[in-house]
């Protein structure tokens, strides 16, 4: 049974009327941990997209690209996706219980981090609200405000610097970017992540980062 069936089926456990975020309670076993995770995944990306008061079509046209949901399956995400927006309960929720199945500063928070700004721009416009949104869902997964400037700072008021990608000095040598890639691209290997006990929806989420890294790669090689 495919992650998305599984969805499915655990949407269908709630009663008429109970709140998407009750669905955890019935999710406790370690086998449906990834379908737990990939339903909170979902519920925050709804979260935000709704945060500065209405859902565009570009956030959703991200949101599918970013979390790789199939053409077959947009149906059972997108029934997720409307329920976490009539949710009552806070983003906080969701939030908190994605940290609780991985800890804090994890690097797989910092990756959901990096996609829910993705979401964030994808009107072309960063609001106040969404703003105070990722702010807060930063604190909760652990990370510090020095973290989330930094973040920040590669998605809406600069650049994303090649070298700050990498983790290299402008001045490095070319064996010293070829071991720094190397190392970013091992730390997003499916294999590495799989041992990691990483659910598969959260190993598809470290591809976006990897696209990153290559790109960044490329750009240093070609200027040096």
């Amino acid at each position: 049974m495919s992650i998305w069936a599984k969805i499915t089926t655990a949407i269908s456990m709630l009663a008429k009327g109970e709140p998407l975020a009750k669905i955890f309670s019935k999710l406790r076993t370690p086998p449906e941990k990834s379908v737990a995770f990939t339903i909170a995944v979902i519920a925050l990306g709804a979260k935000m997209a709704k945060s500065d008061g209405s859902v565009k079509k570009e956030e959703v046209k991200v949101f599918r690209r970013i979390f790789h949901i199939p053409e077959s399956e947009v149906a059972a995400a997108g029934k997720v996706f409307d329920l976490a927006r009539q949710d009552v309960a806070g983003y906080d929720v969701y939030a908190r219980r994605i940290r609780k199945m991985f800890g804090e500063r994890h690097q797989t928070l910092l990756d959901l981090m990096e996609s829910l700004f993705h979401i964030s721009l994808a009107d072309g416009e960063y609001h106040p609200k969404e703003d105070e949104f990722l702010q807060n869902v930063n604190e909760i997964f652990g990370f510090s405000g020095r973290d989330f400037l930094k973040l920040k700072a590669r998605f809406v008021e600069v650049e994303m610097d090649p070298h700050e990608i990498l983790g290299v000095e402008p001045y490095s040598k070319i064996k010293e970017i070829k071991r720094a890639y190397k190392d970013k691209v091992l730390e997003c290997h499916p294999d590495k992540l799989i041992a990691r006990g990483m659910p598969e929806e959260a190993i598809k989420l470290a591809q976006t980062k990897l696209s990153q890294i290559n790109n960044a790669y490329e750009q240093l090689v070609e200027n040096l």
